[in-house]
């Protein structure tokens, strides 16, 4: 495992692709084989390949990437693949663990995916319904996610990162059976700028096993972890992210939209 860490931190990318989708520079690289000479694939980021964002400084996207991921993993949740900042073909940038996920509408018997549409009065038991909405043809869908409680936990952890970007996209079911969550960039915003497609469960009492979790986050966040958050986002924005795990520990339930535009669009 730790020549894979090594590799991971340290060796050579080789661009395979790019996901013409993003927003923002997205690279798909192979690294350095690991212990078994299988090349291990990643995501990479560049900063220099960094969209300007009205309400988010310049060039910090990918040091938030890795705080999300800081958070994530002092949970002991494992929502977010392992992220770190490192250098690479087109300098720093964020450099993520590739998520292989499963493909619910061609390998599974066109399955519903864990974020979907389907027809309004429709919804499959065991989802959610989001909104209804026009699709690109004018024909009213609705918005579901899974009552899923892996995409539950993701979307406590998006309260707590004061998510502005969770799109369906952004969720993945791992073909471990994990549910994963990518693209944080735009998240840890010192003010409340939460946009998730996951609003299924607003107003429910959020777990007992989760709060436990939170809680025990709360108590390691003024030491070490905030000295290595403190690497990627302001002093204020760490004063944010312990408002808020202060709030649902005090009020343990999932909130209700607080902003004019509650869901990213598109929401895909």
């Amino acid at each position: 495992m730790a020549r894979v860490d090594e590799a991971f931190s340290t060796g050579e990318l080789s661009v395979i692709g790019r996901v013409s989708t993003a927003s923002n520079v997205t690279l798909v690289c192979d690294v350095d084989p690991d212990v078994d000479g299988h090349p291990l694939r990643v995501v990479y980021k560049p900063v220099r390949g960094e969209r300007p964002l009205w309400d988010f400084p310049d060039g910090t996207l990918a040091g938030r990437e890795v705080a999300s991921y800081l958070i994530s993993d002092a949970l002991g949740w494992g929502v977010i693949p392992e992220t770190i900042l490192r250098d690479g073909p087109y300098g720093p940038g964020m450099v993520q663990r590739w998520v292989e996920s499963v493909d619910n509408h061609t390998e599974r018997g066109n399955r519903l995916d864990l974020v979907d549409l389907c027809p309004p009065g429709s919804v499959p038991e065991g989802f959610c319904e989001v909104l209804r909405a026009l699709d690109g043809a004018g024909n009213e869908v609705s918005l579901i996610h899974a009552d899923d409680p892996r995409l539950r936990r993701m979307a406590v952890l998006d309260v707590l990162l004061n998510n502005a970007d969770r799109k369906g996209g952004h969720a993945l079911e791992g073909v471990d059976g994990q549910v994963y969550g990518v693209d944080h960039g735009i998240c840890l915003h010192s003010e409340p700028k939460l946009r998730t497609v996951l609003w299924g469960w607003a107003g429910l009492p959020i777990g007992d096993d989760l709060i436990v979790d939170i809680a025990a986050f709360a108590a390691a966040l003024p030491g070490e972890l905030a000295d290595a958050l403190a690497e990627h986002i302001t002093d204020a924005e760490i004063d944010a992210l312990a408002g808020r795990t202060k709030e649902l520990l005090d009020q343990p339930v999932m909130p209700l939209p607080r902003t004019s535009r509650p869901i990213p669009w598109p929401a895909f």
